[in-house]
């Protein structure tokens, strides 16, 4: 298949119906691609594979089904043609895991990998293969931790390697895409799937098997790619550097809990959340991150035994305020702005492991991410 093939739109999906033959059978080698005699000219782009669905491989309990991760990070690269002439690829295998499960130690693993090949100058830009799970939490870990204005490019698939239609080479080739591209420094670590790039910051998952899932409620996408049309940013990148912390000497970071708000809420989540060793709590409240007056009063009484607690909201897009609905001041609260209950926790996490815990420190540090 030449490159003029590939970046033809009307050929788009002859290439994911190519690409959905199983690629369990490639071998598993020691991985480099690229042996062009420009090589030397393109990027180097180190792959970081961790699992997910896009490495998902059939299984026979039902139609449809599949197991994550079951295929490796070079197989899924080798399986995608074209990209020899984009970068020039190194693959790792980090973990092999759907990202359900991903946690503290391959977050960990990841960072400093990641750090160690940009301040070693391994690598012009990273990519990571993830589930779609928990992607937007990696993506928001990774933004607040990463020191670089190099690209970092998360990427994954609802459907699974051995799908008929699976989307996760479409999805790949587009992260090389803008991995690649010069324009893609200075933007934090980047979503790409379906065509969309979107912002670590704003990213979720709305559909729970749609390929059109991954959405930026509060702020849309930054940029849009395609195998024709190239990469296609909305905005200059951000002038004003991003503010990182550092990454804490070990796993696992502080425990924080996400207390879920609902009618008819009692106190018995935010007593439960406080026996088992919190050190924060987010609300993941009803409108405006407002709850219960039970709950409400459990979780002042926690604040003031110097528990974190952080109002987010259970509704998908929206920012939650300060002393609109709940006294924020007199209970000694957070607002978690823009930020979804799951990256709430995450920067929670990461301020209480850097010993910032006084309420107005803590609200100067989300405020100041948006």
């Amino acid at each position: 298949m030449t490159n003029d093939a590939l970046i033809s739109a009307s050929r788009r999906q002859s290439l994911i119906a190519m690409l959905s033959i199983p690629v369990i059978a490639l071998a598993a080698s020691s991985f480099t691609i690229n042996t062009a005699a420009h090589a030397a000219d393109l990027p180097r782009v180190l792959v970081l594979a961790t699992g997910g669905t896009i490495a998902g491989q059939a299984d026979p309990r039902a139609a449809g089904a599949y197991k994550s991760g079951q295929i490796t990070g070079e197989q899924l690269v080798a399986s995608v043609p074209g990209l020899d002439k984009l970068a020039r690829v190194n693959a790792e295998q980090i973990s092999s895991i759907g990202s359900q499960d991903m946690n503290d130690k391959v977050w960990f693993a990841l960072t400093r990998r990641i750090q160690q090949a940009f301040d070693k100058n391994e690598a012009d830009a990273v990519i990571i293969i993830h589930g779609t799970d928990t992607l937007e939490e990696t993506a928001f870990f990774l933004d607040n931790v990463v020191k670089s204005d190099k690209p970092v490019v998360i990427v994954g698939s609802m459907r699974p390697a051995t799908a008929v239609s699976t989307d996760g080479p479409g999805n790949l080739y587009e992260a090389f895409q803008v991995a690649a591209d010069p324009r893609s420094r200075g933007r934090g670590v980047m979503a790409v799937l379906n065509d969309k790039i979107q912002s670590a910051r704003s990213v979720t998952k709305t559909d729970t098997t749609s390929i059109e899932t991954f959405m930026s409620p509060n702020g849309g996408p930054i940029g849009y790619v395609d195998t024709a049309g190239g990469v296609r940013f909305l905005a200059q990148a951000p002038s004003a550097k991003r503010t990182t912390y550092a990454l804490p000497t070990s796993d696992p970071l502080p425990r924080v809990d996400i207390v879920y708000s609902h009618a008819n809420m009692d106190a018995i989540p935010i007593a439960d959340a406080i026996s088992h060793g919190a050190k924060g709590i987010v609300l993941a409240g009803v409108g405006d991150g407002n709850t219960s007056k039970s709950a409400l009063d459990a979780l002042e009484a926690a604040a003031k035994k110097g528990i974190i607690i952080v109002r987010a909201a259970r509704v998908r897009s929206g920012f939650v305020t300060r002393n609109v609905e709940v006294d924020d001041d007199k209970n000694g609260f957070v607002v978690s702005e823009d930020l979804n209950p799951q990256k709430a926790r995450v920067l929670t996490q990461l301020l209480i492991a850097r010993g910032v815990t006084a309420p107005a420190e803590l609200q100067k540090a989300f405020t100041a991410t948006w």
